[in-house]
């Protein structure tokens, strides 16, 4: 019994979670970010505004905060061990975003274009990116057996990262632009370098 509460009770808090955020970015929308409160979101969620702040510790949290992160990282440790790097990088990005629907999508680029037209938010961003971008270098010195700070690790992350920071700029600009797709065919650049 005491497993299926606790079950009961974490999909509870992620489905708390998810409306929190989903209605914090339906009022951005509407009323622009710095118009909108934390009060008005706790408001349109229908919690309480200590709710919010257990589930988001700040404003800028509501829209940069996402569960995609931990999924990646643990989809890029499970990659067989006789893939490069890239082919690694490649098929957990395809194992994450493919199990995207397209209101995830939706959302995912409603953020991005906050993210980008918000200066606060780019802030905030750029700093999850960081650690993001550090988390991955990890895991892919590891998978190497080299230290996290080897330069071919580095590059590569980086590299790799420009690539997710452009696409992520496009995507914001273009509706129609495949994520999926696009950021599959960008990554297998880095296995051969681009043709110019």
């Amino acid at each position: 019994m005491g497993e299926r509460s606790t079950g009961l009770r974490e999909l509870k808090k992620a489905r708390t979670r998810a409306a929190i955020q989903r209605h914090a970015l339906r009022l951005f929308r509407e009323r622009g970010y710095e118009a909108t409160t934390v009060e008005q979101v706790a408001q349109a969620a229908e919690v309480a505004h200590t709710t919010v702040f257990r589930y988001f510790p700040s404003k800028e949290d509501l829209v940069i905060t996402d569960d995609t992160d931990p999924v990646f990282y643990e989809s890029l440790r499970t990659r067989p061990a006789g893939m490069t790097a890239v082919e690694a990088l490649r098929a957990a990005m395809r194992e994450v975003l493919g199990a995207f629907s397209p209101e995830d999508l939706a959302a995912g680029r409603e953020r991005a274009i906050l993210i980008l037209s918000v200066p606060a938010l780019r802030g905030a961003a750029f700093g999850n990116f960081a650690d993001t971008m550090r988390n991955v270098a990890v895991i892919l010195a590891e998978r190497a057996g080299r230290p996290p700070d080897d330069a071919a690790v580095r590059t590569l992350t980086g590299a790799a990262f420009g690539i997710m920071l452009d696409l992520m700029i496009r995507w914001a600009e273009d509706p129609a632009l495949n994520l999926p797709e696009s950021l599959d065919a960008a990554l297998a650049t880095l296995e051969t370098g681009p043709a110019l």
